[in-house]
């Protein structure tokens, strides 16, 4: 509830924060419980904004650089964008869902332009319940956990399905709500 990103060192010094409540460049309104923040290779952070249908992008220091997006269900459109996760190459991995009524991933250049988009609401795979966390490989693969079907999906760059990473339940491989996802440097 503080509408704020807050940055540290290594060794969890306070360095900076920026953001305040509202609608204009540099400003949140976070409406949900979960909220993405990414950062480049150049240092730029991306940070979704939910309730304003946006994603906004900072410069390491907080300097407001870049906005994008609008309410709506077209391409580079937002519902709900709930989180994002950037690749080698500076492309933004967004996931915009809407209960019951959207389930997608769409994918920008580092500054906004709509590059292309997949995923649908459903079981079957490329389809998501609840996609609620993305991660990029090094090898710009896109990792979607699903807190509704209980696993990993993991797709190419340009959204072709590749595998299902663990199954429903409560046991080793297993997943029980799945979220918090990331992918190390072995991948």
């Amino acid at each position: 509830n503080n509408f704020r990103v807050q940055k540290f060192d290594k060794d969890g010094k306070f360095l900076t924060k920026w953001g305040t409540l509202g609608s204009g460049d540099g400003q949140f309104t976070f409406v949900a419980d979960r909220n993405g923040l990414a950062v480049d290779g150049q240092g730029n952070v991306y940070v979704t904004d939910d309730d304003n249908q946006r994603i906004q992008k900072f410069d390491s220091n907080g300097q407001f650089l870049a906005k994008w997006g609008t309410a709506g269900t077209g391409d580079g459109q937002f519902s709900r964008p709930i989180d994002l996760a950037v690749d080698v190459q500076g492309n933004v991995y967004v996931i915009d869902w809407e209960k019951q009524k959207l389930a997608r991933i769409q994918k920008f250049d580092s500054n906004g332009t709509f590059l292309t988009q997949w995923g649908s609401l459903g079981t079957g795979k490329g389809q998501f319940v609840f996609p609620i966390n993305i991660a990029v490989d090094s090898q710009s693969n896109v990792y979607v956990s699903d807190w509704g079907l209980n696993y990993i999906q993991k797709f190419d760059s340009n959204g072709q399905f590749l595998s299902i990473i663990g199954s429903p339940g409560l046991g080793d491989g297993q997943f029980r709500e799945a979220s918090g996802l990331g992918v190390d440097g072995q991948g």
